[in-house]
């Protein structure tokens, strides 16, 4: 029986490799590492199909996808590898996709690697296997980060260089569409695709898995929470407008949502840790397409679109270990989108804002920023705009400092 589900699973993997492959951001010499590598990310994002062509290209090697009910039941996995070494001639590189997916998948792992495999794994619920690493795989793997397309990758479906005008064109797609890759490189509807992908991570990867009685109350917490994108809540709030019963389980369902990479949380910035976790936090979504297919909305927002973009971007970074992300927010409410803190200092403050030829949305987003510049102690001030692009100095109340502004499409390329 398990030959025969991974004969069907070759044959797929046959398919795969045959699709047109869109490079990734990611150095492929990570992958023929001896460690084991871990590949976390959202459903769909494109982890197995990214490892599948670098394999592709060093030789022989086995695959196996846990995300099939049979498998999952298979208590000695020693039939499992059995199988793989038949069925691809004792392969030295082994992919084991959706890993999460068995019971103490740690242990098979680590004895698969002391018989000599060379590993990458692939999973998508961040709590589950970083907990896992942490405990059994310490200082014998390399993780590996894997999102939707950025905009550069994005840019790559072109196969051309692209002009100023033409790259501002695709930019108005992705801020919408988002970079899910099926749908933009098999042409298929965004929206019924990506309605579809939501509800199967969320009734699949969180009710299914954590035993939600009342699958009703999650899901009506993750429609209120895509269609209120970039803004702030508490706990509190969350549970009086939803069908969670208190605030206990509005936090517990918010760290399911965040575990299976819907969601994320920021922040509120304070040299003080206690009130970083006392204080509002901002709800951002990791892929746009998400908000254009679930969200209520009467209209689009293109402010909050960018504002979400931005953060994305933002968080990859942060969850590569090289910036700590946080907002800013004075008790006169005014609000800095994003503090870029290494190490103990703040580095950049980053503000966006879409419409800059609104004077009075100009002049709160420019004073928030001055502000926070001098309660913060820093002066790498950012604007990310629509179009503006330049330098500028601004004195307000004695506070002088230049900020920088640069279009959206221009930083997405630099970052």
């Amino acid at each position: 029986m398990i030959k025969d589900i991974l004969i069907l699973q070759k044959r797929e993997l046959n398919k795969k490799l045959k699709e047109r492959y869109i490079e990734r951001e990611i150095q492929d010499k990570k992958i023929s590492n001896s460690m084991i590598k871990v590949i976390i990310g959202p459903r769909r994002a494109g982890k197995s199909f990214f490892v599948l062509h670098i394999l592709n290209k060093l030789g022989t090697f086995g695959y196996v996808n846990f995300d099939d009910e049979k498998l999952i039941e298979i208590e000695d996995y020693s039939e499992i590898v059995n199988a793989v070494n038949s069925l691809y001639r004792n392969p030295k590189y082994l992919l084991l996709d959706e890993i999460q997916n068995i019971k103490k998948w740690e242990l098979f792992v680590n004895r698969l690697q002391r018989q000599g495999y060379n590993l990458i794994v692939t999973g998508s619920n961040s709590k589950l296997l970083s907990k896992e690493l942490a405990t059994h795989l310490t200082g014998r793997h390399l993780l590996i980060n894997l999102f939707p397309f950025s905009f550069k990758e994005f840019l790559k479906l072109e196969n051309k260089e692209l002009t100023k005008n033409e790259i501002k064109e695709k930019l108005s797609a992705y801020v919408v569409y988002g970079g899910y890759p099926e749908p933009i490189i098999k042409n298929i509807d965004y929206r019924d695709y990506l309605s579809t992908l939501f509800s199967s991570i969320v009734y699949k990867d969180i009710v299914k898995r954590f035993k939600i009685r009342a699958p009703q109350a999650i899901e009506d917490l993750a429609i209120y929470l895509i269609s209120n994108i970039t803004k702030e809540f508490s706990y509190n709030t969350l549970s009086k407008v939803t069908k969670c019963k208190s605030v206990h389980t509005v936090e517990k369902y918010l760290n399911y949502l965040e575990e299976s990479f819907i969601f994320f949380r920021l922040n509120r910035f304070s040299f003080k840790v206690k009130e970083q976790l006392a204080s509002n936090k901002k709800i951002y979504c990791i892929d746009n397409g998400f908000i254009h297919a679930k969200a209520f909305k009467i209209s689009s927002d293109i402010g909050r679109l960018y504002e979400n973009i931005v953060a994305i971007e933002l968080k990859k970074l942060e969850m590569n270990g090289l910036i700590n992300l946080y907002y800013w927010k004075s008790l006169q409410h005014e609000e800095v989108d994003f503090i870029i803190k290494q190490g103990t200092k703040i580095k950049q403050l980053i503000q966006v804002c879409y419409n800059m030829e609104d004077i009075k949305t100009k002049e709160r987003e420019i004073r928030a920023l001055l502000k926070a510049s001098k309660e913060l102690k820093c002066q790498n001030l950012l604007v990310i705009t629509e179009n503006k692009e330049g330098k500028k100095q601004f004195n307000w109340f004695g506070i002088k400092r230049e900020i920088r502004f640069m279009p959206l499409w221009k930083w997405l390329i630099q970052n």
